[in-house]
């Protein structure tokens, strides 16, 4: 290997060579995070497999993510007063209990869809306080200087789970059955709980106790703080757009695939992994930078939104194909970096609600979000869609570039 790419290799996994506890949580997280993609092709299969309709599996999306609609932006208030790794511990023994659940009323046939809503609905309670803790914890686990880094290691290895999970689910589902993945996936959580059992308490970096103030009014001293932050502001405004009309391809895509291409399902799973791969192209590009910015922020939003554009009138697979590579890239720069400015710029105290905001802007919205995507899509096509969604980031990049204010840089 030349000089330069072992320069480059280091520099890029950097966070896992510095930091014991990244490294221990890491690992668990490559096997727990195929096992939940895993998971999410296998509830949305048993779904259609029950009812046969559409909305059922629109149904499954709404219980996932509203109750992160209704509490996320009140998460950050409780993550700030807690014990981070002890939350995610316990967070993440309810998502292996639920899917536990899951994999009993699969296998034993006694599977309806109100159980699978209801249990749906209990893995989108976990999320909200797992989300930001998730977060929160790896700050903890690297400290400021190597943040960007990881995050960016962290997005790298969601987008790979993105494109290897569903690749075995398909298998297994073929082969054993859905039950067989909720089981499996159960199975995983034991890699993360060990990898979170296991950490060094002493290596973690110290953060800033919140204060004690009710929930609702520690959420209010994260908005007014969020506001009165330029930077972060113009930051959250951006991440707020895109997550509303512009990050809503669980939507977008099969719509893209079957009424604007016109393509089977085998082409459908070819484009989804292209966004994947594309982002966690983008995630190793972005980790290989020595830190967090405004710019490379800007960067991403901007290729993303413009790529949205060029998307658009596409009707031929393979150049839709390659336009997705480059949204998922673009994307990946584009998040990471907002996540790592949000949370350097946030006093300990406040990290976690914070965080929150941030992750209400994608997750917390996503229902709306696909609501509003989908009547695009029934009035213009999957190309009025995708116009909205570059015009509507691009403005909002405008307003970042206007009204952000550039902070010091980390040596």
């Amino acid at each position: 290997m030349s000089t330069v790419g072992l320069a480059l290799q280091t520099r890029t996994f950097r966070s896992l060579r510095r930091h014991h506890n990244y490294r221990l949580f890491f690992a668990g997280q490559i096997v727990s995070l195929a096992g939940s993609w895993m998971q999410n092709v296998a509830l949305a299969w048993l779904v259609l497999s029950l009812s046969r309709s559409p909305l059922a599996v629109a149904m499954l999306l709404f219980c996932r993510f509203a109750p992160y609609t209704l509490f996320g932006l009140f998460a950050g208030s409780i993550v700030d007063r807690v014990d981070t790794r002890r939350l995610v511990v316990w967070t993440q023994v309810a998502a292996m209990v639920t899917s536990a659940a899951l994999a009993v009323v699969t296998l034993t046939g006694t599977a309806t869809l109100p159980i699978v809503f209801a249990l749906a609905t209990l893995g989108g309670i976990t999320l909200v306080l797992d989300a930001p803790a998730r977060q929160v914890l790896t700050f903890e686990m690297v400290g400021p200087r190597e943040l960007p880094n990881a995050v960016a290691l962290n997005s790298g290895l969601l987008n790979a789970s993105r494109v290897i999970g569903p690749a075995i689910a398909g298998v297994l589902i073929a082969t054993a059955g859905v039950g067989v993945c909720f089981a499996v996936n159960t199975l995983s959580f034991v890699a993360v709980l060990a990898a979170l059992l296991a950490m060094r308490a002493s290596e973690l970096f110290p953060v800033e106790p919140s204060s004690g103030t009710t929930v609702l009014a520690g959420t209010r001293e994260g908005l007014a703080y969020a506001w009165h932050d330029r930077e972060v502001r113009a930051v959250l405004v951006v991440v707020t757009c895109v997550g509303l009309v512009g990050f809503n391809f669980n939507t977008l895509v099969p719509l893209l695939a079957s009424d604007t291409l016109h393509v089977d399902a085998r082409a459908f799973g070819l484009l989804s992994a292209a966004f994947g791969l594309g982002a966690f192209a983008g995630a190793i590009a972005t980790a290989s930078s020595r830190r967090a910015s405004f710019g490379a922020f800007q960067a991403g939003a901007l290729g993303f939104s413009v790529l949205l554009f060029a998307l658009a009138p596409v009707h031929e697979a393979r150049l839709a194909g390659v336009i997705l590579f480059g949204i998922g890239a673009a994307f990946t720069l584009f998040a990471a970096n907002a996540n790592a400015l949000v949370q350097l710029a946030a006093p300990g105290h406040l990290r976690g609600r914070l965080v929150a905001l941030y992750l209400f802007a994608f997750v917390g919205l996503a229902p709306l979000g696909s609501l509003l995507s989908g009547t695009l899509v029934e009035v213009g096509g999957t190309g009025l869609a995708f116009i909205v969604a570059g015009t509507v980031g691009l403005a909002a990049t405008v307003f970042a570039t206007l009204t952000h204010r550039p902070v010091a840089p980390l040596d």
